[in-house]
């Protein structure tokens, strides 16, 4: 078990090396060669140039003034100079909403640090009651509840700053919820026009014997919608030829490469290898190569794409459907089409942006099967991961060092080593051994079928949040303290095993002091470092960038990574409310972990993250929910917690503060939640109707044309400006009507939409486009 001394080294190192890792990203930050990596956003919108194009020699890789490295913390105040409004317009509303994850945590956690200072210390520090009891501590845990009297009076206090912490924790909670709300329908309101606002994606389209998708969907809507309906979109399951168009864009690089180089030299021709990595296999003129390559690969890539627009099992029974307006396109999105639930099944489309390609020629009836198949997968995941957890934490202590490796014994007897492994190993050793979690759990994500980026990151979030629940905080109470008090749990009887358990986790702080310290003080440190960044970019820059736009995507912005760092900041959460009343010592490191992490992510988003789509903070209800889940979970630990310390009639009281919480959930879901999944109609016509008014000659459908088609098919290149649009009918099309059912079905007359209806003959001319 860490002492004051083992967290006050562990607490040194992690400072010195916090504040290494933050002189060093202020040095690194003024040095032109580092430029790209340290403003990448700024290059990526053609708002900043490189100063390593200028110069003498060295001014081009190292910055010689020396007035600026008097200002090295300058970003510091520059990163929350930046007004919020301004921060929404430049980065975002999912970024400007993330941000005030962290500043919800400071405005939790500052007053009751600070009550709990006042109040708790003293009230804990007091007594002498672990002193008197056969179970391992230290003088950090005379702050703790564990040291309060068996029966004692004082557990009042406690039972009071847990109705204080509740109270507050809600009202910051519902204030934080009105303000987003309202920042999320400015947002909306505010917004430009985007094609997600007039499009929905329909699914589990019923398939036809007579129609294909295409004439289907536009029958359909044109008969149930037939004043709004504009175009449509059907899904292909193109990702064999996304595959050739990644392949064919490496060739063509490396073709420019050698090109640039011939011509630098013309004396010699490149050559290269025809093997593994250009490393292996026959010698060959590397021009001729690659253009030979690139002509194969784009002929196979023609005739995939022929393929796939002539064959019709390509075509997946889903597509994207635009309306003339964003009333139109929201009663569709928020209504049942059919009697039949099951089928024509509508939900808003994801930010073009934002779609999962991959996802979406996944046919609907499976999905419900891959999610069993997940949720079994998961389950056992979370259930077995618990056996290394429990084995690192072993390991991570002095007892399982000295067991497994004998001959180090010496060495660990000394102090220094001594309070090292008890003050930081701990923390090291969980924080190396979640590592790889985040990418099994979105592959997870993935092969559930989810169709868009923002859904895959909130859903691989809800996993990991759970996993952290269970296996690092559940599993590090339980397996840590049943480890540290196995001695005293042989030598009592078992009545007596519930009380020692009770005073033993709360005495489980110190060991989330030392996670905090390596990950919420050192790790956010090494987040604006950017080392992985910084190294890879000069390793492409030096040995593998070949173009302009190679060096572009070398810069490797990254994005905010929310399926891995919002639960994160959720167990910070759950950790300061839980230990809030238990042992308030761990309460101001997890202040300095919001604190810094708020500085340093606006950092980083205003001059860093390149996010990848814009969901219109859609995350919050889950965030919100997370937290007040945390919020219950303390005030039954501390039930349990009270009833094995004497106190129970302390039990009927508690019990009030879940169902109050609960209470206020339901409220806020009820109140503000619909904000986040439903579009107002009053709103969607107000906008409506501004944008006739201001724009009455916009080309609505034209805009919509290409929004939902898949990137393969879009091409900057000049030999393939052709659309798939072009290919499949942009043109008038006979579409027959050969199901009998539909003769006497009233269809508009033209596609372009007239508000007359014409009852068809046999087949129906129309204006037919995907």
């Amino acid at each position: 078990m860490a002492t004051v001394s083992d967290i006050g080294l562990s607490a040194t190192i992690n400072v010195l090396t916090a504040v290494a890792f933050l002189l060093l990203f202020a040095f690194l930050r003024l040095q032109p060669i580092n430029d790209r990596v340290y403003f990448p956003k700024w290059y990526l919108r053609g708002m900043r140039d490189s100063p390593v194009s200028s110069g003498v020699a060295v001014q081009k890789v190292v910055n010689l003034n020396m007035r600026s490295y008097l200002k090295f913390l300058s970003w510091m105040p520059a990163a929350l100079r930046m007004p919020e409004d301004e921060l929404i317009n430049h980065a975002g509303l999912d970024s400007a909403v993330y941000l005030r994850i962290y500043l919800t945590g400071l405005k939790i956690f500052v007053p009751i640090t600070i009550l709990a200072s006042v109040v708790l210390f003293p009230v804990n520090w007091t007594n002498d009651t672990l002193e008197s009891m056969k179970v391992v501590h230290s003088r950090i845990d005379r702050l703790s509840i564990s040291n309060i009297p068996y029966g004692s009076k004082r557990f009042i206090t406690h039972l009071v700053m847990a109705y204080a912490f509740t109270f507050w924790t809600c009202y910051v909670l519902l204030r934080e919820y009105e303000i987003i709300t309202t920042m999320r329908l400015r947002f909306l309101a505010s917004e430009k026009r985007r094609p997600d606002q007039f499009t929905v994606l329909v699914r589990n389209i019923p398939p036809d014997p007579d129609e294909s998708i295409s004439e289907l969907v536009e029958h359909f809507f044109l008969v149930n919608h037939p004043d709004h309906y504009l175009r449509h979109q059907v899904v292909y399951n193109a990702n064999k030829l996304a595959d050739l168009v990644d392949k064919k864009k490496k060739m063509r690089n490396w073709l420019d490469y050698y090109q640039l180089k011939y011509e630098r030299n013309q004396s010699k021709r490149p050559t290269t290898k025809t093997g593994f990595l250009g490393c292996f296999g026959s010698e060959v003129d590397a021009i001729e190569y690659y253009k030979t390559e690139i002509e194969k690969i784009g002929k196979e890539e023609a005739a995939e794409r022929k393929k796939i627009i002539k064959d019709p099992k390509s075509v997946v029974p889903a597509a994207f459907v635009s309306f003339r307006s964003r009333w139109g396109a929201a009663v569709c999105a928020q209504t049942q089409q059919t009697s039949n639930p099951t089928v024509w099944l509508t939900e808003w489309a994801p930010e073009p942006r934002d779609v999962y390609w991959n996802n979406l020629s996944i046919p609907f009836v499976s999905l419900t099967v891959r999610r069993l198949i997940i949720a079994v997968a998961f389950f056992f995941l979370n259930f077995f991961y618990i056996i290394p957890i429990a084995f690192v934490q072993s390991l991570a202590s002095l007892e399982g060092i000295e067991k497994a490796l004998p001959f180090l014994k010496p060495l660990i007897d000394i102090p220094s080593i001594k309070s090292f492994i008890q003050g930081f190993l701990p923390g090291i050793a969980l924080k190396v051994f979640l590592i790889l979690l985040p990418t099994i759990l979105m592959f997870m994500s993935k092969f559930e079928g989810l169709i868009s980026q923002s859904s895959l990151e909130r859903r691989t979030a809800a996993k990991y949040y759970i996993f952290l629940f269970f296996n690092v905080f559940l599993g590090s109470i339980i397996t840590g303290s049943a480890l540290e008090q196995l001695k005293a749990y042989l030598h009592q009887s078992a009545n007596e095993i519930p009380r020692t358990i009770g005073v033993a986790i709360p005495m489980r702080a110190t060991f989330f002091i030392t996670y905090v310290l390596v990950d919420g003080w050192t790790g956010i440190a090494g987040e604006i470092l950017r080392l992985k960044a910084l190294i890879f970019f000069h390793l492409k820059n030096f040995f593998l960038v070949k173009t302009e736009k190679d060096r572009e995507e070398a810069m490797d912005p990254g994005s905010i990574c929310f399926d891995s760092c919002e639960p994160r900041i959720q167990l910070y959460f759950l950790l300061g409310l839980v230990y809030a009343v238990v042992t308030p010592l761990l309460l101001p490191f997890i202040l300095v972990f919001f604190g810094l992490a708020y500085v340093v992510y606006r950092h980083q988003i205003i001059n860093v993250y390149n996010q990848q789509y814009e969901s219109g903070a859609q995350f919050w209800p889950s965030v919100h929910g997370r937290i007040i889940v945390a919020l219950i979970v303390s005030q039954l630990l501390l039930i349990g917690l009270l009833s094995t310390k004497g106190f129970e009639e302390s039990t009927p009281v508690l019990l009030v503060l879940p169902v109050l919480t609960f209470w206020f959930y339901k409220y806020c879901k009820n109140r503000f939640e619909p904000a986040f999944v439903r579009n107002p109609l009053q709103e969607a016509m107000r906008k409506d109707t501004v944008e006739r008014a201001r724009e009455p000659t916009f080309d609505l459908k034209a805009y919509l044309t290409n929004a939902y088609l898949h990137p393969v098919f879009k091409s900057n290149e000049e030999e393939e400006k052709m659309s798939i649009s072009e290919d499949i009918g942009m043109e008038e099309v006979i579409v027959p009507t050969k199901r009998q059912s539909r003769r006497t079905t009233p269809v508009q007359s033209k596609y372009e939409g007239s508000d007359t209806l014409s009852l068809p003959d046999t087949t129906t001319t129309v204006h037919h486009e995907r």
